[in-house]
């Protein structure tokens, strides 16, 4: 299991993508759900478990505010409904340290960010809403640890902003490109921001994606996506406004296998490998006799054409070369040209 060591070189640079489970607060504040999540993604072979820290109060005043497709339940309640208490964090975070999983939780208040600070997080995921919360991200920086910030709901102006401020404390940071909607449609998804956080601010750039299932963060590692987070639950059974954007262990066990299988194949150049030459050996063709051939005869069509296995010295590819040249010897049908045999 890969740590967060990301003080250097960060996550993702020369090996696959970190894999990140959100459970965010698909537990619903009931910890056996919080342990049962964390097991679920241990199994799956994710690299990190990341949950949501929440202190209602501080992070917003009373709201009967709905978060639009999501729930039709006001925020302030899904919120209160799935906090968990500072020992059941710290709790949860010894069984993954325990077991070799990086635990790892978004702040939405100083407070918040000052809990997980006090549990010596090694890293900090910041959440789109809080992204040009310049305030909250200037008290987190100063922590010095790294830092993980989705992107959604921002523009590049925005990020500008945010990255300035970080960058300033000299803490390792990673971009996430991120939409903002649950589910975000494919056409939305817009892959193309990886690329383009990329360019623009010179940082490693991952996708927290909220899509339907793998396929597009399975398509955020063939462009370079050095961190994939993906919502997750043990069922989509389960109640909860995250659960249904949110893989089950099946897939997330399949993302962590194809993000690697993609991160091995993406990259290189078009050329012959050298493994490729016992296949080279049957699957080529080579300018063979297809009937007697006398000495001083003229290679034509007739007497000439190309067949497999490539072992012959002269291959298809200089077929129409021999075409008009003499055989300087008698050649027996079925007989792969010699070089010494052109005239």
């Amino acid at each position: 299991m890969k740590n967060i060591d990301i003080n250097n070189s960060l996550i993702g640079v020369d090996q696959p993508p970190y894999i990140i489970a959100e459970v965010g607060i698909n537990h619903e504040g009931d910890y056996q759900k919080a342990i049962e999540l964390i097991e679920a993604a241990i199994s799956a072979g994710a690299d990190c478990v990341k949950f949501q820290c929440h202190i209602t109060d501080k992070e917003m005043i009373p709201t009967d505010i709905r978060p639009g497709d999501i729930s039709d339940e006001p925020v302030w309640d899904i919120t209160k409904r799935c906090e968990l208490t500072e020992s059941e964090e710290r709790e949860l975070m010894e069984i993954c340290e325990s077991r070799g999983m990086t635990f790892l939780s978004s702040p939405f208040s100083r407070e918040a960010a000052d809990r997980l600070e006090s549990m010596n997080v090694p890293a900090y995921k910041i959440g789109s809403g809080e992204c040009n919360n310049i305030p909250l991200i200037r008290h987190i920086a100063s922590f010095g640890k790294p830092i993980l910030l989705s992107t959604g709901m921002n523009n590049l102006s925005s990020i500008s902003e945010s990255v300035r401020v970080i960058e300033s404390f000299g803490v390792p940071l990673i971009l996430l490109h991120c939409t903002s909607m649950y589910p975000t449609p494919y056409k939305n998804v817009r892959l193309g921001g990886i690329k383009e956080l990329s360019e623009k601010f010179k940082v490693p750039v991952g996708i927290s994606d909220h899509s339907l299932g793998i396929y597009t963060s399975l398509g955020a590692v063939a462009l370079g996506a050095c961190v994939i987070e993906k919502h997750f639950t043990v069922s989509r059974d389960w109640p909860g406004p995250d659960i249904p954007i949110s893989i089950e262990p099946e897939e997330l066990s399949e993302l962590v296998i194809g993000s690697r299988a993609i991160y091995n194949a993406r990259g290189g150049s078009k050329g012959i490998l050298i493994g490729e030459q016992p296949i080279i050996d049957f699957a080529y063709s080579s300018v063979v006799s297809i009937r007697k051939i006398d000495a001083g005869e003229v290679f034509s069509e007739d007497n000439l054409w190309v067949k497999r296995p490539g072992t012959g010295e002269i291959l298809a590819a200089e077929f129409d070369q021999i075409l008009g040249k003499r055989a300087i010897r008698v050649i027996p049908t079925d007989t792969q040209i010699k070089r010494v045999d052109v005239g």
